[in-house]
């Protein structure tokens, strides 16, 4: 039986179709990234310093903590300036909701079950209908109603589920539909399990998220195992990768993990073999050089940096460019090609940066020749 191409894309869920300003997901739309601040909002100037690093990152829309009024009376300086659309974190005070779309911004995330009584969630929605913002009703397993969690025994995936399934009813009563859904623990299982269930019940788009992954390394393996499952199971319209870290690398590794998966791409690929005792240059300092110049370049190829000539052209032979290194030598390919040896250590990693720069040139050369439709 031979695997057809289709066979190795994750075929989407079809869910509506929302909008975040001008940005549409759900649907037929790829899935969009999205990571949130963690400078003070109350201080303009660095928080839009960092939305707009995060926008260069590939960021699509980025949440901003609104935890007082300080903090919602400079949402519009920062809505001014912003390159990107913005969502207001909201929790307990309707009011800072209010505030959050009278400053502009298109998004909210809310627990409809924490900012009052109904008057207030009626306030709150209509004024989302009336600036035509979109609502994302965020679920967290450690944070579940006190209801939920004795009739259901915890914080199990049902127990989410059915919160979710209550705010969700909220909004719906009040003909608002433009409205997404997160069912996030710390648990990758549970997490999984929420989402499955969840998607049998409603049509909306999905917001997924592994949430208090921990740090760098933990935190993108947990976000990549269980975004990874549910991605390849065609669940999730955005996503986001929680790490405790800087939240531009949130957004490098949302894209590595769409990237994985044949569903988005943006940038270089970088491919490099692990070492072994046939490894004779220092491959992980080339590895992390030629990653280093590569950072910020948003046209999609592939590049191989390569240990030994094992791994060289053979593997490699699909990367637009690479480089395999031998002792006191290396050798420069392109699509497998043999380009040139070069010989000498120091000179290895010169000469092949050359070659990129030159390769970069014409890829843009091309592009401006031959624009896109």
């Amino acid at each position: 039986m031979t695997t057809s191409p289709s066979d190795l894309t994750p075929r989407r869920r079809p869910t509506r179709t929302i909008s975040l300003g001008k940005v549409a997901m759900g649907g037929a739309h790829p899935v969009r990234v999205q990571s949130m601040t963690n400078t003070d909002t109350r201080d303009a100037e660095a928080t839009l310093a960092q939305v707009a690093r995060l926008a260069e990152a590939g960021c699509e829309f980025v949440r901003l903590a609104v935890p007082d009024e300080t903090s919602a009376a400079v949402l519009p300086q920062i809505q001014a300036a912003a390159p990107v659309p913005l969502i207001a974190d909201i929790h307990f005070d309707h009011r800072l909701a209010l505030r959050a779309l009278e400053a502009g911004l298109q998004g909210l995330r809310i627990n409809p079950g924490n900012i009052g009584a109904k008057a207030n969630v009626d306030r709150v929605v209509d004024a989302a209908k009336a600036h035509g913002a979109c609502i994302r009703i965020g679920v967290n397993g450690g944070s579940l109603e006190k209801e939920l969690l004795r009739q259901y025994g915890g914080a199990t995936p049902e127990a989410m589920v059915a919160s979710a399934l209550g705010h969700a009813a909220l909004l719906e009563q009040r003909g608002f539909d433009n409205f997404k859904i997160s069912l996030k623990s710390s648990s990758v299982p549970r997490t999984v399990a929420a989402y499955r269930l969840l998607a049998e019940k409603l049509d909306c788009p999905l917001h997924i998220g592994i949430t208090e992954a921990g740090t760098l390394l933990r935190g993108a393996v947990k976000s990549g195992v269980g975004l990874g499952i549910l991605l390849w199971e065609g669940l999730g319209d955005t996503l986001r990768v929680s790490l405790t870290a800087d939240p531009v690398l949130e957004v490098r590794a949302a894209w590595e993990i769409l990237r994985s998966l044949g569903l988005r791409q943006r940038g270089p690929e970088i491919i490099s073999c692990p070492t072994c005792g046939r490894t004779e240059i220092d491959l992980q300092d080339l590895a992390e050089e030629v990653e280093r110049r590569l950072d910020g370049v948003t046209e999609v190829f592939t590049v191989a940096v390569m240990g030994c000539v094992v791994n060289g052209p053979g593997e490699a032979r699909e990367a637009d460019i690479g480089l395999a290194g031998g002792r006191d030598c290396g050798l420069i390919f392109r699509r497998g090609e043999i380009l040139r040896k070069v010989r000498g250590r120091d000179d290895l990693l010169p000469e092949f940066l050359r070659e990129l720069d030159a390769f970069l040139a014409e890829r843009r050369a091309t592009r401006t020749l031959n624009p896109e439709p």
